[in-house]
């Protein structure tokens, strides 16, 4: 089926049933695909009135779940029925394994249920400290005798049975036993080229983003500009009891927020952003808000938000709460009047020219404007016109009366709310008016009893106008800090200039792997940790971070170095006939997927008589810094039994060598080869080898490094690079299927400890699925890829299907010692 008959599918009748108690779009849609979980959950929506009932979106996942529950049961009578949906609904039961345990238990016993009993079957009230987890984790550490980082997936694996720990978040079990490895081993660490940071300059992104550190190393928030930021309650205040009221809201922890505006897609300086308002938190066991900076319907789209939120929790973070800055309209509107009431505002009619000409700052002096003197009682009357809509977009501004006299531009009269005929995503056709970010984020921020109000450099005179309009009001002043922030040479990442590229086919898309968004870089295969990584190792200062490329890719390929399978592959396939074997010679070799990293695990590959090398690892003519394959001359196989020779070799028409006559060199005399070359096996029964319909390698989209402002003119022309044909050893199904379903249950771990979602599906992607092509490239798959097998059940073996159709995306190159032998 295409993709827009897919599209052109009528929605199911009870979707919009299903969305009514607060279920997002897909999880409705999953539910409608099971007729019997379908049923159930509508007649539990209809049977207990639960739309009127104003469910959250995780009760509403958890109801959705009893349904899935009740649908495979044949023993729940109404009574247990309710009286589970009940513990559901006053915040007993608060994950999924809790409702699956609670089913189970009403299907064994009768009602009516000993409620302690239930409890303590179901995990209800269980509680249990990260330090108390720890303690768990470091015992069976030593119990077991683990030794070293290899073991790490066999470790969380065991410490989930120990029985203590049942109802413990998976996610913090994970935490632990990282924090534990981290304290027993000391940080994970990759091998490393000569000459670059030692062991002890690396810090790893799990340690870096939760605040972990082992006892002689400080976290990037211990120490520079982090280290030296306020406790909280020490900003001034103008007067005192505001102190007081902050400290009693916050218990004195610190909060807090990262405050994007839904006009665009993140891109890879926003991961700074997120990792220090995020970590910052974290690691001071406070909390963070994520809050959209929604005050612009005329830029704002629902894609974004939707992206913005995914992409927080690709990294890894969950919001404390999700906020939007049009909460809090009916207050901003509310001190905005105060602000007039208090002759601190004025309506202004000035033209667009007229007020940037007042501003004066082309000449660096402003001058009053012609209203800035009006009566109060007149401004008062003229904003209520233009909250009522009387005044078209420009006709009107509420601007701040500050001080001219300052030398900081932004205290002159700046613009607190606008005239804009728009509706508002949230709020509809209410306002016909909406206010400045100026005005906004700090008043935002107040209400938000933010702590650490972080931001960065380019927002260091706006500080003086901050706390100027908190002082004005009289409400909360939080304190800001800027710190440098985060930039990529070679790259672009100017909303404008990219929307430009995508419009303009220049790339394919916001996601193009050749861009610097975080979607790209998602959809390219580049782990999260990685990124956070690379932005724990620069630190945070108030000095900006211009970083090459090359940097950054190397940051990545460390990352991957021990953390993803190796697998055999070839790019440009030469079939090779290995003569002195028989036609039906089948050899199934194990092999590890990792020869350091035994947690990844072992496979097994076929070697046959009919084998493919890549064409480059052959020569018609011989040399002595030649090591490879040339006619006459004997070179190994990774990890295969024998070495081969080259005996003869076939041509087509046109001369091109399009087959290896080869023998199997088995003899006791046979010489250890200077070199081994990849391979894969021609074996049709195991479905080897996995042949690769689109292999994309992506080169620098720009040829400077820091493309002009006619960047259309710097862009490479040979950009990306296309391989079609590139073969795989078989042992790629089985790890694509594992890393989905590995990425699943990491998901639902986190949708299961989080207070603010149920979707698991969001932080699942075909780009989980990375590996290294042996002595090539690092490859993910991509999201154009189609493959039935990783959409089946577990236990199903994996294998292509027909229509299948891989792309694998390089997600960086092999960074190979210049000496290397040929």
């Amino acid at each position: 089926m295409s993709k827009s008959a897919k599209e052109a599918k009528p929605e199911d009748p009870l979707v919009p049933l299903f969305k009514s108690i607060g279920l997002t779009q897909s999880k409705a849609a999953e539910a409608c695909k099971s007729p019997k979980t379908a049923a159930a959950l509508k007649n539990l929506i209809e049977n207990y009135s639960l739309v009127s009932r104003g469910l959250d979106e995780k009760q509403a996942g958890l109801v959705s779940a009893l349904a899935g529950q009740l649908a495979k049961s044949n023993d729940i009578n109404a009574q247990s029925e309710k009286y589970v949906l009940d513990r559901i609904l006053d915040g007993k039961l608060k994950s999924v394994d809790q409702v699956t345990a609670a089913v189970k238990y009403a299907e064994s016993h009768s009602v009516p249920f000993d409620d302690a009993d239930f409890d303590k079957e179901c995990g209800v009230g269980f509680s249990i400290t990260p330090e108390q987890i720890l303690e768990q984790v470091t015992n069976y550490i030593v119990s077991t005798a683990v030794a070293g980082w290899g073991n790490l997936g066999a470790t969380i694996s065991g410490v989930k049975a120990i029985p203590e720990l049942r109802w413990a978040s998976p996610l913090e079990i994970k935490n632990a036993v990282e924090q534990a490895f981290l304290n027993a081993f000391g940080p994970k660490q990759a091998a490393q080229p000569k000459g670059k940071e030692s062991k002890k300059d690396a810090k790893p992104a799990a340690a870096a983003a939760s605040g972990s550190s082992s006892s002689t190393q400080k976290t990037v928030f211990e120490e520079g500009f982090l280290g030296a930021l306020h406790k909280p309650g020490e900003n001034p205040q103008i007067h005192p009891h505001l102190r007081e009221q902050h400290l009693a809201t916050t218990k004195g922890a610190v909060w807090t927020r990262f405050p994007p505006e839904p006009n665009g897609y993140l891109h890879i300086g926003h991961s700074k952003a997120i990792f220090v308002n995020f970590g910052y938190a974290a690691f001071h066991g406070g909390k963070c808000y994520l809050r959209y900076d929604d005050t612009n319907p005329e830029k704002e789209e629902g894609r974004y938000f939707e992206s913005i939120l995914e992409i927080i929790r690709w990294l890894g973070y969950e919001p404390w709460k999700i906020t939007y800055s049009s909460d809090y309209f009916d207050q901003l509107y509310d001190l905005a009047v105060e602000l007039i009431r208090r002759d601190k505002a004025y309506v202004c009619h000035c033209s667009k020219e007229q007020i940037k000409i007042d501003r004066g700052l082309s000449v660096g002096k402003p001058k009053p404007c012609i209203h800035r003197d009006r009566p109060v009682a007149e401004s008062l009357v003229e904003f209520e016109k233009m909250k009522n809509g009387s005044y078209r977009p420009q006709e009107a501004n509420l601007r701040m009366k500050q001080d001219l006299e300052d030398g900081n531009p932004q205290m002159w009269d700046l613009t607190a709310y606008r005239v804009l005929d728009k509706p508002h995503h949230r709020t509809g056709d209410k306002w016909k008016i909406y206010p400045t970010y100026d005005f906004t984020h700090c008043l935002v921020d107040s209400m938000e009893n933010i702590s650490h109000s972080l931001c960065t450099t380019e927002f260091i005179l706006s500080r003086q106008s901050y706390d100027w309009l908190c002082d004005a009001v009289e409400v909360y002043k939080p304190r800001q800090s800027e710190y440098g922030r985060l930039n990529i040479e070679g790259t672009v990442m100017s909303k404008r200039k990219i929307l430009a590229l995508v419009d303009e086919g220049f790339v394919n898309g916001w996601d193009d792997p050749r861009l610097y968004t975080l979607i790209a870089l998602r959809r390219r295969g580049v782990p999260p940790g990685a990124i956070l990584s690379f932005v724990s190792t620069l630190g945070v200062s108030t000095a900006p971070s211009n970083i090459e490329i090359n940097r950054f890719e190397q940051t990545v390929r460390q990352y991957l170095e021990g953390s993803v399978a190796r697998l055999l592959m070839v790019m440009k396939p030469l079939k090779v006939t290995i003569e002195n074997l028989p036609e039906d010679h089948i050899e199934w070799i194990e092999k590890p997927l990792h020869p350091k990293v035994a947690a990844l695990g072992n496979t097994k590959i076929p070697f046959t008589r009919n084998i493919y090398i890549d064409a480059d690892d052959f020569r018609l003519e011989d040399s002595k810094d030649y090591f490879r394959l040339a006619p006459g001359k004997i070179v190994g196989l990774f990890q295969a039994p024998h070495p081969i020779s080259c005996t003869s070799y076939k041509t087509d028409d046109s001369g091109k060598v399009v087959e290896l006559i080869c023998r199997l060199e088995t003899g006791k005399d046979v010489k250890k080869p200077k070199a081994f070359i990849q391979w894969v096996a021609d074996h049709a029964p195991s479905g080897s080898p996995v042949r690769v319909d689109e292999t994309r390698i992506f080169h620098r989209l720009f040829k400077s490094d820091n493309p002009p402002s006619d960047f259309r003119s710097d862009i490479n022309p040979d950009s990306l690079e296309i391989v079609k044909g590139a073969m795989v050893e078989i042992g790629f199904w089985e790890l694509a299927k594992r890393s989905i379903v590995e990425a699943r249950r990491e998901s639902k771990a986190r949708a299961d400890a989080s207070a603010t979602s149920t979707d698991v599906d969001s932080l699942v992607g075909k780009e989980c699925v990375r590996f290294q092509g042996l002595r090539i490239a690092y490859f993910a798959l991509d999201k154009d890829s189609r493959a039935a097998c990783l959409e089946e059940a577990e236990g199903v073996a994996p294998a292509r299907k027909q229509g299948d159709y891989l792309v694998l995306n390089q997600i960086v190159s092999l960074k190979e010692d210049a000496g290397k032998a040929l």
